[in-house]
């Protein structure tokens, strides 16, 4: 009979906490938004002004964007 007071006093304590937002850690999305052996990043368009250009899908809509200076020589003469 005592703990009923303390279940209500921890149901009440418990509404007063703020949400949290919901989602992946920063590091971790870091991780599953890379591509091309962590050297490319998950976007919708590439920067033309950092020299990134487009290797690669990363899924329907995203393209994977590597630098120029890593990227693989696709042709050798």
């Amino acid at each position: 009979m005592k703990s009923v007071p303390l279940v209500l006093v921890v149901f009440v304590l418990l509404s007063y906490v703020p949400p949290v937002r919901s989602g992946l850690n920063i590091y971790i999305r870091q991780i599953f938004d890379s591509c091309w052996l962590f050297k490319g990043a998950c976007k919708e368009e590439c920067d033309r002004d950092q020299e990134e250009i487009f290797n690669i899908l990363c899924d329907t809509k995203f393209l994977c964007c590597i630098d120029r200076k890593d990227m693989p020589t696709l042709f050798v003469k």
